[in-house]
């Protein structure tokens, strides 16, 4: 083959490389992007029982720490008993606000209960995570649901929003985490599609939430650098005839 053969092959080559590695890297860089949510794990428990949960807080910024969690209980479905575990570094502390109506929970009346807890004092670098565990119960018997709005605070002062509602149609931009309840005895799954992805809530639920998004754009990625590489290959034939 002669060198100028080789230089008219060797550039669309080159042009397919350059496009498939830039794709790949636009597509993984959404995925991760899409999947770093202030979560709560396990997504499921148990109808008036007691759990411990984790909420898992990834830091979204290359250029700032997160040095603040903020984390609302829903008060219209209040909870007896909530008790923090320490974690090395961070303070939290627990309010406690009168509830409008008294609640009947168990024996008892209860006439306050837990509304926000905040974690300070310690910081999450970029590309880290941090889970704050809970334990609280026993966990409403009149819903099939508790969400939990947050509050991220960065330390460049930004604050993040977790407070939208995921339930129905396209997650929203901003979800905040949310703690489906199902009736005892009832097999401990994830909600449907619309609500997030199915899972078996267990301790194995501890892997990354974007993993599978992830592996999502990937995919899309190598199904570029495919169509990349076709466009070679007839090029490639064109300039041989």
């Amino acid at each position: 083959m002669s060198s100028s053969r080789r230089i008219r092959t060797a550039r669309p080559l080159s042009r397919a490389a350059a496009v498939a590695g830039l794709a790949t890297v636009a597509l993984l860089g959404v995925a991760t992007a899409a999947s770093a949510h202030v979560t709560v794990n396990p997504r499921t428990a148990e109808q008036g029982t007691y759990t411990k949960v984790a909420f898992r807080v990834p830091n979204e910024r290359d250029d700032a720490g997160t040095t603040k969690l903020r984390v609302d209980l829903p008060l219209d479905h209040p909870v007896a008993s909530v008790s923090v575990r320490p974690l090395p570094g961070w303070t939290a502390k627990v309010e406690k606000k009168k509830l409008p109506t008294p609640v009947k929970v168990g024996d008892s009346e209860l006439t306050e209960a837990v509304a926000t807890i905040t974690w300070s004092g310690g910081r999450i670098d970029p590309g880290q995570f941090q889970e704050f565990d809970v334990s609280m119960g026993p966990l409403p018997t009149d819903t099939d649901r508790m969400m939990f709005k947050a509050q991220q605070t960065y330390s460049g002062g930004e604050v993040v929003r977790w407070d939208q509602d995921p339930a129905g149609g396209q997650e929203p931009e901003h979800p905040a985490p949310v703690l489906t309840l199902t009736p005892k005895g009832a097999p401990a799954t994830q909600p449907a599609a619309a609500k997030g992805p199915t899972v078996m809530a267990h301790d194995s639920e501890t892997a990354s939430d974007g993993t599978a998004r992830l592996l999502g754009g990937a995919g899309l990625a190598l199904g570029l650098i495919g169509l990349a590489l076709g466009g070679f290959g007839l090029s490639r034939g064109r300039s041989r005839s």
